[in-house]
């Protein structure tokens, strides 16, 4: 990785894993400069999951499914927050799921729902609504 100050090379003085977000921090220092910065790096769901949906395979869209846990939530005042969080949880409960690098729409939806049902069952309401599973 490159210096965030003078774009030259870092190495990695401490790393530690974020077993609960999936992602690995990272302490960098510049091997020019000697400014040290924080990283994270987090797994490109888009590059590393395809998403089944009805004949064909396409790439999963943590965006998608962040905007509609959003519009689910959209009655709460903290709607942005809770659905940052949401995405996360449901994220990592579709992790172990993944077979053959793709889920399922059912899938999604399915776990989507069981985490909103404990969340907020109003929620969980408008996200079912909008989203019948097909099995």
């Amino acid at each position: 990785m490159l210096c965030v100050y003078c774009g030259q090379d870092t190495q990695v003085v401490n790393s530690r894993l974020q077993k609960k977000t999936n992602q690995v921090w990272r302490r960098r220092q510049c091997t020019h400069c000697g400014n040290v910065f924080s990283s994270l790096e987090v797994v490109d769901w888009n590059q590393a999951i395809r998403f089944k949906h009805k004949s064909h395979l396409e790439p999963f869209s943590r965006d998608k499914l962040f905007l509609s846990l959003y519009e689910a939530c959209r009655h709460r005042k903290t709607a942005i927050s809770d659905a940052t969080g949401l995405t996360d949880t449901i994220l990592s409960k579709l992790w172990p799921r993944i077979e053959a690098a793709s889920l399922t729409r059912d899938q999604v939806i399915a776990t989507a729902t069981e985490v909103l049902k404990r969340f907020d069952r109003a929620a969980a309401t408008a996200y079912k609504a909008y989203h019948p599973q097909q099995t």
